[in-house]
């Protein structure tokens, strides 16, 4: 794994020989053009110099904080049991807590 200064060294290699340097203008559309006629407009896809609309909004995009708000919110106060954990609720089932049989437990001819 490189360093930045081996990064940068190599993006600069990169950029000075490069038999065919692509500018900063560059822009190819042909992905947005479906050549089928049933197709076309069945899912759009947008060209690179249309204007979109940025999910990013600093300073209020901080994604630690806006999780912090969320769980904040999330937490309904008062379904939050108080003192023991445990409810200490009696069985109704005539097997008490068991979940049924184990592997060992079937009958000779089901195994």
């Amino acid at each position: 794994m490189s360093n930045p200064t081996e990064r940068a060294a190599e993006d600069n290699y990169e950029r000075e020989n490069d038999p065919s340097p692509v500018t900063e203008d560059f822009t190819e559309n042909s992905y947005a053009i479906e050549p089928k006629s049933n197709l076309r407009d069945q899912v759009p896809v947008q060209e690179d110099e249309q204007s979109f609309e940025d999910p990013m909004q600093p300073p209020y995009s901080n994604s630690d904080q806006q999780l912090e708000e969320d769980e904040r919110e999330a937490i309904n106060k008062s379904n939050i049991m108080r003192g023991d954990r445990v409810r200490h609720t009696k069985p109704r089932t005539a097997n008490k807590y068991n979940e049924g049989p184990d592997e060992s437990d079937l009958p000779a001819g089901l195994e």
